[in-house]
């Protein structure tokens, strides 16, 4: 029975500006022997880190093919992907959901150049890649003179020795890809190279390898993330008696103390200068501490009804004692399992949760790379906290989440999130 041949694919892009001008890399190599058997680079124009990095992986693919006339044939042929970029690699290898629009025609493109079976994708990280890297740097320096990169002119192989077995071919190794604040700061450890630049930036801003990376900013190949501010509203006559009040009941205006609330947010927020963008619950309690803010701010207040509160059916306005001495076995099976709701027809967690991971998904795609004040109320705050953390619906009873409290959650362009705060209220003090 012949053997597959067996090829590895190793490909790179970036984009000085993300977006801005961008081109992508890719090199086929012999794993027995790590002789380069093809080359391929481009300046593509003004697009983003991501595109570039699904560009390079396509040329690279398309070049394993056609040293390969019967490629396609079952056992023909087996690929071997390495990039650095985990988003393409975990969502190409089925871990992480596409959910920009640009990258499903490209990660689909990507797909039929070669049946599934033939290709597997491993991360490496970039100073594994520099052969890829170089080719890709090479092509947008060639777009900076207003020329295409032709092969002929590359020293890209010469600038990288390769091992001569394939034992000698680095670990595959990496971050992991359950958590996107480990995946960033581990990505952005290895972003910086010395020499004359990565994939990512031009050649005057190459960081030394040991210049720390100050703050919480993502990998390059992710973008900034949305970053959504949650502020639970400001205090109703309700609150301190900490009755039921959620969409189904009385809507309650702010107190005194909940206006005297709202407008000590508004001033912090004011002075942290960070707020891009306003969203309010539909509710009269957070539209009201929303237009405090807005107010200093100087921004509109858009409402999305996915951000209201739970609906508490006949609950509504009742205490917890009050409910469990007139609902007992229904707050019981409430208190057991996210899919039973409150009495007279409220909402389950489980509805809940579907309705706020569905405006979940529409904000950060609407708000990406941007920071976002979400007015709202403790459910809808605690269900972004507990998918964010990725824990189970009975992590909602154990956070505590005081009137005009704040938290934060950063989305990253992987599907992946990263809860910053929970809580705060050191502006109330």
């Amino acid at each position: 029975m012949t053997q597959p041949r067996q090829l590895v694919v190793e490909a790179d892009g970036g984009s000085r500006g993300n977006p801005g001008p961008a081109g992508y890399g890719a090199v086929v190599i012999d794993p027995a022997t790590g002789e380069t058997l093809a080359e391929a680079a481009e300046y593509i124009g003004v697009a983003t880190n991501n595109v570039a990095e699904y560009k390079g992986l396509i040329a690279g693919l398309k070049a394993a093919k056609a040293l390969v006339p019967d490629a396609s044939a079952d056992g023909a042929l087996r690929v071997r992907v390495r990039m650095d970029s985990k988003l393409v690699v975990e969502q190409m290898s089925g871990r992480w959901k596409i959910k920009h629009p640009d990258m499903k025609p490209l990660a689909a493109e990507a797909a039929r150049i070669l049946p599934a079976s033939v290709v597997t994708y491993e991360w490496i990280p970039r100073e594994q890649n520099k052969h890829a890297d170089r080719l890709a740097n090479e092509a947008m320096d060639a777009g900076r003179r207003g020329e295409q990169w032709e092969p002929s002119s590359s020293t890209a192989a010469l600038d990288t020795p390769r091992p001569s077995t394939t034992a000698d071919l680095p670990p595959v190794s990496g971050p992991p890809g359950d958590a996107a604040a480990g995946a960033a700061r581990a990505r952005a450890a290895l972003s910086a190279r010395p020499g004359t630049g990565t994939a990512a930036e031009p050649a005057a801003a190459a960081a030394s390898p040991s210049a720390p990376r100050q703050g919480w900013g993502a990998a390059p190949d992710l973008g900034a993330p949305a970053t959504f501010v949650l502020l639970r509203h400001g205090e109703t006559a309700l609150t301190p008696e900490k009755r039921f009040s959620g969409s189904g009941g009385s809507d309650p205006e702010l107190s005194a103390t909940g206006r005297h609330q709202a407008e000590l947010i508004a001033r912090s927020l004011a002075a942290r200068g960070t707020i891009e963008e306003i969203v309010s619950s539909p509710l009269r309690r957070c539209r009201e501490t929303a237009a405090a803010v807005a107010s200093r701010l100087g921004l509109e207040v858009r409402i999305e009804d996915g951000l209201r509160e739970t609906d508490f059916g006949a609950w509504e306005g009742l205490t917890f004692a009050e409910v469990r001495e007139r609902y007992g076995p229904d707050l019981d099976a409430w208190l057991g399992s996210a899919k039973a709701a409150p009495t007279g027809g409220g909402e389950s967690f489980a509805e809940v949760t579907r309705r706020v991971a569905a405006t979940r998904d529409r904000l950060t795609a609407r708000y990406a790379g941007r920071t976002v004040l979400l007015v709202t109320h403790v459910t809808p705050i605690k269900t972004l906290v507990r998918l964010a953390l990725g824990a189970p619906p009975e992590a909602m009873f154990r956070m505590e989440l005081s009137a005009a409290s704040v938290s934060a959650v950063a989305y990253y362009a992987d599907g992946n999130a990263s809860l910053r705060l929970l809580n705060d209220t050191s502006h109330l003090r």
